[in-house]
């Protein structure tokens, strides 16, 4: 994904500093590099979360992308909660699991879709790793990602 960054926004070493280039960027009307900006910064968050394995860092990238949606929204930094508790309690993937395996999907992923933020969904992360995830959580990913394709599908097509 770093092959896709502009030159300046890989330079950016903090979320904080990625904070700063996209409120200056968006000033500017830079829409392209906030875009940037702001998906560097979630994979810092997620990178500096102690992750122990690729597929955990990509579920940690969601709840943080997530999170810039509520800074968008809100104007300040919200933590995803009720996430977090779920992940302290039951550990990264298996809360994912069970996140995914309701017949609903959460606001987050609304909120991803709305942002065009879906490849840090959680459906997306369940796609790509299927077996570290129950039939019900790979189903409904399936079903909720079929309006749009992903990196991953497309070489599979």
């Amino acid at each position: 994904m770093d092959s896709t960054f502009d030159p300046r926004v890989l330079r950016l070493q903090t979320p904080e500093e990625c904070e700063t280039f996209a409120k200056n960027a968006a000033d500017r009307g830079l829409t392209d590099l906030v875009a940037q900006a702001r998906q560097r910064a979630v994979l810092l968050r997620a990178s500096a979360s102690g992750a122990k394995s690729q597929a955990e860092r990509e579920c940690l990238q969601a709840v943080y992308a997530y999170e810039e949606t509520l800074f968008i929204k809100h104007g300040r930094r919200v933590k995803a909660s009720r996430t977090w508790q779920t992940i302290a309690s039951k550990g990264i993937l298996k809360a994912v699991d069970d996140i995914v395996s309701h017949d609903r999907p959460t606001v987050g992923y609304g909120s991803l879709l709305k942002a065009g933020l879906q490849q840090f969904a959680f459906e997306a992360v369940v796609l790509k790793y299927p077996k570290l995830f129950s039939d019900a959580a790979r189903h409904n990913a399936k079903q909720r990602t079929a309006e749009w394709r992903l990196p991953h599908q497309q070489a599979e097509s």
